[in-house]
């Protein structure tokens, strides 16, 4: 038996995703203990684990990379605030591992200090990504913007150009992480990419065909979707509901995207749906709801998916992913942060349609969504490919595989 130490950056989009994987390396025999952010310590709890909130201050840098003016913009914005975060994280996880005496800790990747606390301390160490790989690869477009992918020349120069931007865009952040590697007896690295190549294994939660093919860095191991979400109830009212389902949500973490929800209220008010809408951060009464609509703070998507016949999203790697691995497809509208990579993977395994957030208005949102509705077959094969990717299960075993490679080395 091992015991686990898991370490996530704030928000429930990144405190959820190794839950089950948790869940599983329990019913295979090993302790699991929880550093989190404090709004998802008690669900967390609920389910047996020794659950506790990460240091506050961490929690109190807000991610404010909505307010940049591009997609490479948002991605450097929230560098700096995964360094300002790095300053709390390091010592919050030192006294973790002090206190729960580990086998093996397993990291967000955006939790940079944890990472590095991770790596110097000798255990057997691994991140966890929620959201697409960033590293570059030879026919993958470069990481932001969510180009489609394109063997065109125009497109080549394309991506090499922006490349040789990522190094300057960047150097701050590679910079002060650098600094706290140094501190803590680590050798540099030499570009952002390499903060994702360090650890000896990556859960990427993701796998193809919602992934572009390419070759992946060895350390990844790709087992499909985090797929939990908080125990509760199925509403009352779904088993009454004939009318196709539309559910709309917005992001957990705040960035400016209540108009997603106005629109698609305003878009489907008269139309033959059901419209499902959880606001997340914002507050549900600040919505005029149309008779047709239901709107909360939250609701249990799987219930309401198994049920739904498209979803509109912000572009979300847990909501994109979810919707897609119960077959149903989605219209996304990206904002900021990794939603424009995500809503590109989306449409590009045929399992929904996109709508630019500047192009956001109620007759194109209707017929997105209308489209969208079309794309049922291309989300069941992305579904089915899901399903054969290992999951929670396939996560565990990796895992395990860290630990008896190290308890082997120790005993040799």
């Amino acid at each position: 038996m091992a015991r686990v130490l898991v370490y996530t950056a704030p928000g429930s989009g990144h405190a959820y995703p190794p839950i089950a994987t948790a869940i599983a390396l329990r019913d295979r025999g090993h302790d699991v203990i929880v550093r989190t952010a404090s709004g998802s310590v008690g669900a967390i709890e609920r389910l047996g684990f020794a659950a506790a909130p990460i240091d506050d201050r961490i929690e109190a840098i807000p991610l404010e990379d909505w307010k940049a003016r591009t997609s490479i913009g948002a991605l450097v914005a929230a560098c700096e605030t995964f360094a300002k975060r790095a300053r709390y994280e390091i010592p919050d996880l030192q006294a973790a591992i002090e206190t729960e005496c580990p086998d093996l800790i397993w990291v967000d990747t955006n939790a940079t200090g944890a990472a590095v606390v991770a790596e110097a301390s000798g255990l057997p160490w691994a991140h966890y990504m929620p959201h697409p790989h960033p590293g570059p690869a030879r026919g993958v477009p470069v990481f932001g913007p969510g180009f489609a992918p394109s063997t065109s020349r125009l497109a080549h120069l394309r991506d090499t150009g922006l490349s040789a931007l990522k190094p300057l865009a960047f150097r701050s952040f590679v910079r002060s992480h650098n600094s706290r590697r140094a501190a803590l007896g680590l050798p540099t690295i030499d570009g952002i990419e390499d903060h994702y190549v360090v650890a000896p294994l990556l859960i990427q939660f993701s796998a193809e065909p919602f992934e572009y093919p390419r070759e992946w860095p060895q350390n990844v191991r790709l087992v499909g979707p985090a797929l939990w979400e908080a125990p509760a109830p199925e509403p009352e009212w779904l088993a009454a509901e004939e009318r196709p389902i539309v559910l709309v949500t917005a992001s957990t973490e705040f960035q400016d995207d209540a108009r997603l929800i106005e629109v698609a209220l305003e878009a489907f008010a008269d139309r033959p749906y059901a419209m499902v809408a959880t606001t997340t951060v914002h507050d549900p009464g600040d919505f005029d709801v149309p008779e047709n609509a239901r709107v909360e703070r939250y609701m249990p998507h799987g219930p309401i998916l198994r049920r739904a016949a498209a979803v509109i999203s912000h572009g979300g790697m847990g909501t994109t992913q979810k919707a897609l691995a119960a077959g149903v497809p989605v219209c996304t509208v990206p904002f900021m942060r990794d939603q424009f990579e995500v809503a590109r993977r989306a449409a590009h395994c045929g399992g929904g349609t996109i709508l630019h957030h500047k192009r956001l208005r109620a007759d194109r949102l209707r017929t997105a969504v209308e489209e969208a509705i079309g794309c049922r077959a291309g989300a069941e094969r992305v579904r089915d490919a899901f399903g054969r990717a290992g999951g929670a299960t396939a996560a565990a075993v990796a895992l395990e595989g860290l630990v008896a490679s190290e308890r082997q080395a120790t005993e040799a």
